[in-house]
C-alpha cells in the first residue's frame, strides 16, 4: 500500500477509529472483570460494554493505544510509514513527518510498536536448516568499549537451481536476540525459544555453543579459522548482521543498550513479512489489537 492508497483508505481520523472499531469485534474483546467475551457497542460513549457483568472498556483498552493520547491517525500513518520501507524511520523524523510539537510521545509510540513486533515473532520458532552465531553492535552508552552481543539465527532452504558465486540456500526467517552476556547459559536459553528442536543447526566452535546438542541433536559444530570460509558457513546470519548495522548507522546513528532489542524487533518483523507486500499493514494492527 502505497501512502496516496493509505490516505484513500484513511483519510480522517473518523475513518480510522471506525476501522479499529470493527478490528477489535473481529478479533474479540475480553472483559478484564469476568473474561466474557460478549459486548455492547455504546456509540456515544466510544466503549464496548459486557453482556454479563456490565464492565465497559475503552477502544485503546488493552492494545497497544492503551493510555496513548495521540490520535488513531498518528498511530495508523506511523504504522503505514514503518512497514512501507524496509529500512526504518527515526522518531525525530517521523515527528517532523506527523508535525507534532513533543518528541517523547512519538518516540514512546515507535517503541511500543517494536515490542509488538517482538511479541508476534517469538510466537514461532525457525525449523528445517538453521545458522546460529554472534553478531556485536556498538551502543551510545558503551563503557570500556563494551559492545552489545547479539545471538542471531537464520532459516534457509536449499536452492533447486545452484548460482555462481551465490549462496546455495536462500534465507527464509531471521531471529536476533540480545545477550546478557556470551555464557553457556545464556546463549543456551535463548537458543531454545528461537530454534524447534528438530532443526538442523549449524554453529561455529564457540565452547559455549556445545550444549545446545542437548536441545537441538542434529547439531554441526564447524571449527573453522579462515574467514573466507566463515562467511561462505554462514551467509545470511552475517548478512543480516551487516544490514542491521547499515541502518542503525544510517538511520538512528547508534542506540542505547536499553533499547536495542526493540530495533531488533522492527528489523526481524519487517524481513520475515517481506513477501507479504500490502498485507503488513494489516498483519501490525492485528498485532497491535
Amino acid at each position: 500500500m502505497n501512502l496516496l492508497n493509505f490516505f484513500r483508505r484513511f483519510p480522517n481520523e473518523k475513518s480510522c477509529r471506525k476501522h479499529f472499531k470493527n478490528l477489535r469485534i473481529k478479533q474479540g474483546v475480553t472483559c478484564k472483570q469476568c473474561k466474557s467475551k460478549e459486548h455492547y457497542w455504546i456509540k456515544t460513549k466510544e466503549q464496548f460494554e459486557c453482556k454479563s457483568c456490565k464492565f465497559r472498556t475503552g477502544l485503546r483498552s488493552g492494545t497497544v493505544m492503551e493510555a496513548s493520547k495521540l490520535p488513531f491517525l498518528y498511530w495508523y500513518a506511523t504504522m503505514h510509514l514503518i512497514t512501507s520501507t524496509k529500512k526504518s524511520f527515526s522518531a525525530k523524523e517521523l515527528q517532523r513527518q506527523l508535525g507534532h510539537k513533543r518528541y517523547e510521545p512519538v518516540w514512546a509510540m515507535l517503541h511500543k510498536l517494536r515490542v509488538v513486533m517482538g511479541e508476534r515473532d517469538r510466537k514461532y520458532q525457525l525449523n528445517d536448516f538453521v545458522e546460529l552465531d554472534e553478531g556485536f553492535f556498538s551502543n551510545t552508552d558503551q563503557v570500556d568499549s563494551k559492545k552489545t552481543p547479539v545471538l542471531v539465527a537464520a532459516e534457509s532452504f536449499p536452492l533447486k537451481v545452484k548460482k555462481k558465486h551465490k549462496p546455495e540456500r536462500i534465507v527464509r526467517y531471521l531471529k536476533m536476540e540480545v545477550l546478557e552476556d556470551r555464557t553457556q547459559n545464556a546463549i543456551f536459553y535463548e537458543a531454545k525459544k528461537m530454534i524447534n528442536s528438530n532443526a538442523t543447526l549449524r554453529t561455529d566452535g564457540l565452547q559455549a555453543y556445545k550444549y545446545i546438542s542437548k536441545i537441538i541433536p542434529k547439531h554441526q559444530r564447524i571449527i573453522c579459522k579462515d574467514k573466507k570460509e566463515v562467511s561462505k558457513l554462514f551467509p545470511w546470519v552475517h548478512t543480516a548482521i551487516s544490514n542491521f548495522r547499515k541502518i542503525l548507522l544510517g538511520i538512528h546513528h547508534g542506540v542505547k543498550s536499553k533499547y536495542f532489542q526493540n530495533y531488533l524487533n522492527e528489523f526481524c518483523y519487517k524481513f520475515n513479512r517481506r513477501s507479504y507486500n500490502l498485507n503488513i499493514f494489516d498483519r501490525l494492527l492485528i498485532a497491535a489489537v
